[in-house]
């Protein structure tokens, strides 16, 4: 059966049969965009543009994980889970699926963006097999490739490929996470036998949480502070041996297992500790920094600082790989929800109507169709993310100031598609009622599992607080150096903002205009121009602000100066995040600006609108106490937003279909087409029931006595 046919099956392309009237509940609604006489989606085209510039990678990963073998299955025991998971693995090997990000000389494919494109896609599977995978090859080998050289390839990469070197991939500390260049774990050179020493001096430095460190793992790459002959040069990378070929400990490694958790129970995650574990100088990963045999340091880079962040950014794709592994894992959830949406009825008027699709009525509109607007916007952001860090990690423009981007773009995105997943996956599970309770329907399991995307690869809110900080320096540069007249300008354009902003002169015009038509006059005035100028005024305004209020710093102590950072710490985060919201917004509109069919472009423009007009809607509050929106106007934000999820309700099937995904990628019976057949059979049954004359007699139909 054909991908075409397979849709058909489960969505057929009929006339809605929903007859009642208004007078019990929702009004009558076009289920379709061809019952509704709109121009529809094309619905391969816009699949084509949500998988992005990595397309038949990660159409090839869809049709590999086809095989059940790469299934989670639910409620399966912990052990079983992970020895499963491992096996599912070595299927990824033998699928080539370990080896597009590494050199054709030790059986690589030398193609980075495809190789975290169909990484993302394992979610659909069993997101527990794409974190194991992420661990082996994309933290574990990655550490090796990107940390390391030549020496070290030639020792390991072959075996981390095959799966033949399991391995962990050892920075988290139970006393220090997001902090990294705070670690407790040292890395001591003696120079008499060429040997560095790895120790753990106390249980908080205790690496934890670590894939393959409780069970599988032969190896780890250990993040450690570097001392030779006295210094500490700061946190570098070693490779440790941690088990034998028959999984037994090696001396002086202690290992926990640390049990069940939350989700993600096929991955063996543990903790390491080291006893003055010796290792020979070779397994110092010497890319950025090296020993020489008689204990002296040397590296390229002279900044302490700037040499530990490069370190760092040489990781950054586990957090693009989350941004797009979370936003395929909502876009499942909302493909479920809404597909079970337009067949589960409920509530009649009482008078033996038929009962209503839910997806009619405004309120699941309204809590569903904004939350699949953001998710497209993450898709194309996605995409540009992605070929940002293919740019980078390729060699064609691997700068300092591009891969200083790519780490920015990276921190602003990750924490809002995980943080949407948690909310978006939980608003759909509700609006399944009990049946997205169960675990067959697919929705508890992804909570589950997702739920720790949002603190590891870097805690989101510390990921803003960096995003935040590049904000604030570009802030700080367009005035380095500047002339006098040049600062007399800025200050003069500020003051004249903040009279219009701030005296009532904008919210007097706006209330001006919005006295015709209300619904007219927002729509025109909330267009693609209007709500670029909202977003990004939100971010140079709350960046501005803060720049004001951290200026007393300058000349403060450090203790004075930390206070004063910390006091503006929440508004900084929430800047990055209206920065990240921006640049979602912005990737949107790129990708509709690219549609040549008129149909697909004016659905996609409405739900880009629809996207923008959730994000101001969010912050109306910020919008009415700035002057950015009048009270009038801010008001007529939420009856246009129930305008658009009206307007787009036709097309809500179109455009779950449109993510692509098949039966086998989908596996929730609420969304293969059974609650259809159940409803009708209903329907069907009372229908003959009716005709034969023998139905009983409604109590309220027969009157008061």
């Amino acid at each position: 059966m054909t991908d075409a046919a397979v849709r058909e099956n489960i969505h057929p392309r009929k006339p809605a049969t929903n007859k009642r009237t208004p007078v019990g509940g929702a009004p009558t609604l076009a289920h379709t965009a061809e019952e509704a006489h709109e121009a529809r989606i094309d619905i391969p085209a816009v699949t084509d543009l949500l998988l992005g510039t990595w397309g038949d990678t990660r159409r090839q990963a869809r049709e590999m994980i086809k095989d059940p073998a790469f299934w989670r299955i639910d409620g399966q025991p912990m052990p079983e889970h992970r020895e499963r998971v491992l096996g599912q693995l070595r299927l990824l090997v033998e699928n080539d699926g370990s080896r597009r990000a590494f050199p054709k000389e030790y059986g690589g494919l030398e193609n980075n963006g495809a190789n975290l494109a169909g990484f993302m896609e394992l979610v659909l599977a069993d997101p527990s097999l794409q974190i194991k995978s992420g661990v082996q090859w994309g933290l574990f080998g990655s550490a090796i490739y990107q940390l390391g050289t030549k020496k070290h390839h030639d020792a390991w990469l072959r075996d981390v490929i095959e799966l033949d070197l399991p391995g962990a991939f050892a920075m988290t500390e139970t006393g220090h996470g997001s902090d990294v260049a705070s670690v407790g774990t040292t890395a001591t050179y003696d120079p008499e036998t060429e040997e560095f020493v790895i120790h753990t001096p106390f249980r908080g430095a205790w690496k934890d949480y670590l894939g393959n460190a409780a069970l599988h793992g032969r190896a780890a790459t250990v993040f450690a502070q570097l001392i030779t002959g006295g210094v500490n040069y700061g946190v570098h990378c070693f490779f440790v041996p941690i088990r034998d070929e028959s999984g037994a400990m090696l001396p002086g490694i202690q290992s926990e297992d640390d049990g069940v958790k939350g989700g993600l129970n096929g991955i063996d995650n543990g903790r390491l500790a080291f006893d003055h574990v010796r290792i020979p100088r070779f397994n110092l990963l010497n890319r950025y920094g090296d020993v020489a045999a008689d204990g002296t340091y040397s590296s390229e880079i002279a900044s302490p600082g700037r040499r530990f962040f490069t370190m760092l950014g040489a990781l950054v794709q586990g957090r693009v790989s989350l941004d797009g592994a979370a936003t395929t894992g909502t876009a499942l959830a909302l493909y479920i929800a809404l597909t079970y949406a337009g067949q589960r009825r409920q509530f009649d008027s009482g008078a033996g109507s038929d009962e209503v699709v839910i997806l009619d009525y405004g309120k699941h509109q309204r809590r569903l169709l904004p939350l699949l607007a953001q998710n497209y916007a993450q898709f194309f952001s996605n995409d540009e993310l992605l070929r940002k860090f293919d740019a980078v990690f390729s060699g064609r423009s691997d700068t300092p100031e591009e891969r200083e981007d790519l780490e920015t773009l990276a921190a602003a995105l990750k924490p809002l598609s995980t943080w949407n997943a948690l909310s978006t996956i939980q608003e759909a599970r509700e609006a399944c009622g009990g049946s997205g309770f169960l675990a067959e329907n697919r929705m508890v399991g992804l909570h589950q599992d997702l739920d720790v995307y949002v603190t590891f690869e870097g805690d989101n809110n510390i990921l803003l607080q960096l995003v935040g900080k590049r904000l604030l320096a570009d802030y700080a540069k367009q005035f380095k150096g500047a002339d006098a007249a040049k600062l007399a300008s800025y200050a003069a354009k500020q003051t004249a903002g903040k009279v219009f902003h701030g005296a009532g002169l904008r919210r007097l015009g706006q209330a001006v205009a919005d006295f015709g038509s209300t619904a007219r006059s927002v729509e025109l005035g909330l267009r693609a121009e209007q709500q670029h100028e909202l977003l990004a005024g939100r971010v140079e305004q709350m960046i501005s602000d803060i720049a004001a209020r951290l200026r007393p710093a300058s000349k403060a102590s450090p203790a004075e100066a930390a206070a004063i950072f910390n006091a503006n710490q929440a508004e900084l985060i929430e800047a990055a995040r209206a920065h990240g919201e921006l640049l979602q917004w912005e990737a949107f509109s790129d990708g509709v600006a690219g549609i040549a069919d008129r149909g697909t472009a004016q659905v996609l423009t409405w739900l880009r609108d629809l996207f923008g007009l959730h994000l101001i809607e969010k912050h109306l509050a910020w919008y009415i106490i700035n002057g950015r929106l009048s009270t009038q106007r801010a008001a007529s934000v939420t009856r246009y937003i129930d305008r658009l999820v009206a307007r787009l309700r036709p097309h809500a099937q179109d455009l779950v279909d449109a993510y692509g995904f098949e039966p086998e990628h989908v596996r929730a019976p609420i969304a293969s087409g059974a609650e259809r057949e159940r409803q009708e059979e209903a329907r069907a049954y009372y229908a003959a029931l009716r005709a034969s004359g023998e139905a009983p007699v409604s109590e309220k139909s027969r009157g008061k006595k």
